[in-house]
């Protein structure tokens, strides 16, 4: 199923998750991906080694997507490498568990600056050389309200919503197509601290029995594979949409 052969693809917040998988899945359909990190360099690095052992192409650029500077620098040396730039999945984010000021301005930052940068450097690309498909990775909490001490993750991820929306809007006409996913609870690294307040028994697999209607955690893979379709010619008349793949969460 080479669906991607030819292409290009840049993945933010690659070094593990959903970006890891995503980045995998990209390269078995065939693309050559692009996979960046600021904090996990190794984790960064391990993701384009499983890459290239499943017989894909790709590599690691350490990028900060607060930065402008090194956002520009990450979209250059995807194209320098490879000549294109046909997909972006802007995915790197943080939990962002406390509520004061500092946490603010580094939630923002990452979640909602981040995205901007990344899509500003993705589509000035993308307009002048036939266009090309966006995902922003935002989350549930961007569609609902989420638990105590969530407040700044959430208004982070309804922030990247909105940004999709107007940005798909505003490119529609151009060739660009910009979506959002929304994830539920997934088992990656970015839960695997207790939310606040919960007790020292606290299990996100027993919270996810009762609170989840499908009873379960959902796999990185899952994510990745609606990620992957939103890239895909299989959804070339939709753009602006915010899909939550959530086990339920939004039905509930």
């Amino acid at each position: 199923m080479n669906v991607f052969e030819g292409k290009v693809a840049l993945v933010t917040g690659g070094s593990s998750g959903i970006g890891r998988a995503t980045g995998i899945l990209f390269a078995q359909r065939g693309a050559k991906v692009v996979i960046a990190s600021d904090k996990n360099i190794n984790g960064g690095e391990e993701t384009v080694s499983l890459i290239q052992q499943a017989g894909g192409d790709g590599i690691f650029v350490k990028a900060d997507v607060s930065r402008t500077v090194e956002v520009e620098a990450l979209v250059n040396k995807a194209i320098d490498t490879y000549g294109r730039l046909d997909y972006a999945v802007n995915n790197a984010g943080i939990p962002g568990m406390k509520n004061d000021e500092e946490e603010l301005d580094h939630v923002i930052g990452i979640n909602l600056k981040g995205v901007w940068l990344c899509m500003h450097y993705e589509i000035s690309w993308m307009v002048d050389h036939g266009g090309g498909a966006i995902v922003n990775v935002a989350s549930v909490g961007g569609l609902k309200g989420g638990e105590p001490g969530m407040e700044l993750y959430c208004a982070s991820k309804h922030g990247v919503i909105g940004l999709t929306r107007v940005t798909a809007t505003t490119y529609a006409k151009r060739g660009i197509r910009v979506n959002a996913v929304c994830p539920g609870t997934i088992d990656t690294p970015m839960i695997e601290n207790p939310p606040e307040g919960a007790g020292p028994d606290f299990s996100w697999a027993e919270f996810a029995k009762t609170a989840i209607p499908m009873g379960r955690m959902g796999a990185p893979e899952e994510i990745a594979e609606a990620v992957i379709w939103l890239c895909s010619d299989s959804a070339s008349y939709i753009t602006g949409i915010a899909l939550p793949v959530d086990g339920g969460i939004m039905a509930s």
